[in-house]
């Protein structure tokens, strides 16, 4: 089965999540998250998300992805920057030849939870028990990210 991206980007901490699917089952493969240092330049924090998501791609070799699109109901000031890296994260997955395909905050919670309007813990506590792990995964960056690769996995056209 080849692994199944997901990504929670962000120009601070990108959150990175893989996965296998077999059409039945998921299965956990591993989880980070991508920091950036918020003295750096923009350029060289962007570089640093590319680089970091390349060893990640070149680690476990997925065949696509799934990244959650921006929402900014309150805190638009934050907007261009998360939108930057999103970006880069995108052109790096593109680069790499991997399949991106954008899920709303909405469409990622309805199918991890079966809610769109689910509680940001509701959906972390899913993603624990769908994938079977012990603990829900830490930071809540990593853990955007895995319920993102559920979403694709369950809605992406690969079941």
């Amino acid at each position: 089965m080849i692994p199944i991206l997901g990504i929670d980007p962000g120009l601070a901490h990108a959150g990175w999540g893989l996965i296998t699917h077999d059409g039945m089952r998921s299965r956990y493969l591993a989880h980070g998250v991508i920091k950036t240092d918020s003295k750096a330049s923009i350029a060289d924090r962007l570089l640093c998300l590319y680089d970091e998501l390349s060893k990640v791609i070149e680690e476990y070799k997925p065949g696509t992805a799934g990244i959650e699109t921006l929402y900014f109901a309150k805190n638009v000031s934050s907007a261009m920057p998360v939108a930057e890296a999103r970006g880069v994260l995108i052109l790096c997955m593109a680069k790499h030849n991997l399949t991106v395909i954008d899920y709303t905050p909405l469409q990622i919670k309805q199918a991890v939870v079966g809610n769109g309007r689910a509680e940001k813990n509701q959906v972390q506590s899913m993603v624990a028990l769908i994938l079977k792990l012990k603990e829900i995964p830490r930071p809540d960056h990593a853990a955007d990210a895995l319920a993102a690769a559920l979403c694709h996995a369950h809605t992406g056209g690969l079941t």
